[in-house]
């Protein structure tokens, strides 16, 4: 696929069409914005969109399949990029409800007039376990590699790729998988955002005098651990939707180097100007560390002129609580993706600046 080709006969301009599932989210708006700046047409499905540049938005409900097949109407992509799900109270919800959203957009949208390709976004839950079970039991070996078989345990990220591969056999479209480790990007109200999570923190200890504690374990604190740009998300999303020998194919994909956080979390206090606490073997989760933190953050917002006053838009301290602590070293293999020619890389510790600098061009840190 490329974004645009050209009949020579009829001189007809035929411009690639993406529709991107939960667009205003971390990895659903870095792939939009890579597919604009490649001038495909982006139609960009959310509850709320965003209004972001070049991007048609698309109103829809994931859960509410009638509506959401009148909302696509005759939308007819030629890639589909499903990036969201919902986070209920069980993980037999969990499965319901996001089993039911992948559901209702296959088959919401209009059957392919054309070779179509469908991509999944999940994650590392695929091997760590869902979140009733995570990190615990008998875990695969690291670093994680895609044949690795799934988990005896019950996991809605099982539960959506089961409905990919139904709809593919039913309406005979390629499909990929991706797996990234905890992605970095901008995103406002998003569940899972440790980059932000960790900027307003880092503020916050700054404005206060308190201590930049790393929250996690004495595990994730020494071991070797990974994370996805949302930058090198998109570039492997539309990668694999544009080479044949990646379609319906599971990968992983993260940034391809490794860090620990004891050198990560001093380039961070390092970049706002704050010492990074000694680490003193202890887990003192942000949840407790930030629990009274969102009048202050509102006083921050006032005084600086932010964007976003509202603490909880920006920050998950439950999802980074659980990723830093991880009693286990997490790794991730990219040797499948390197083998079919994707190339990127991109330094985590400059994709965490990127995202500062951003959030600070966006005024939502001070």
């Amino acid at each position: 696929m490329t974004a645009t080709t050209t009949d020579t006969h009829e001189g007809i301009d035929m411009t690639m069409t993406a529709l991107v599932v939960g667009a205003s989210g971390i990895g659903g708006s870095g792939i939009a914005d890579l597919l604009v700046d490649r001038e495909w047409a982006v139609h960009g499905l959310a509850r709320r969109p965003t209004g972001q540049p070049g991007v048609t938005p698309v109103v829809a409900d994931l859960q509410d399949a009638r509506g959401t097949a009148d909302a696509l109407g005759t939308i007819d992509p030629d890639a589909v990029f499903i990036t969201t799900w919902a986070r209920r109270d069980s993980e037999a919800e969990n499965i319901r409800v996001n089993a039911a959203m992948v559901r209702n957009l296959l088959d919401g949208l209009p059957k392919p007039a054309r070779p179509r390709h469908v991509a999944l976004v999940t994650g590392l839950k695929h091997y760590l376990g869902p979140f009733e079970a995570y990190g615990k039991g008998t875990l695969p070996q690291t670093p994680f590699r895609e044949d690795q078989p799934r988990l005896d345990v019950e996991n809605f990220y099982y539960a959506q790729e089961d409905e990919l591969f139904a709809a593919a056999a039913r309406d005979g479209f390629t499909w990929s998988i991706h797996r990234p480790h905890t992605v970095i990007g901008l995103a406002v109200g998003n569940a899972m955002n440790m980059g932000t999570t960790l900027a307003v923190f880092a503020t916050l200890c700054r404005e206060t005098g308190r201590p930049f504690t790393f929250p996690g374990s004495a595990a994730q604190w020494t071991g070797l651990t990974d994370m996805t740009a949302s930058s090198q998300l998109a570039r492997h999303l539309l990668w694999a939707a544009e080479t044949a020998g990646a379609h319906d194919q599971a990968f992983n994909i993260v940034n391809g180097d490794v860090f620990r956080w004891q050198w990560m979390w001093r380039r961070i206090a390092d970049w706002f100007g704050i010492e990074a606490a000694p680490f003193d073997g202890n887990v003192r989760p942000l949840e407790q560390q930030m629990a009274d933190d969102a009048d202050k953050w509102r006083q921050i917002a006032k005084r600086e002129g932010l964007a976003e006053a509202d603490l909880s838009r920006l920050a998950s301290p439950w999802h980074t609580d659980a990723d830093l602590g991880r009693p286990i070293e997490v790794v991730t293999d990219m040797s499948k993706s390197r083998r079919l020619g994707f190339t990127a890389y991109q330094p985590t510790d400059d994709a965490f600046f990127t995202l500062f600098d951003q959030l600070r061009a966006e005024r939502l840190i001070p």
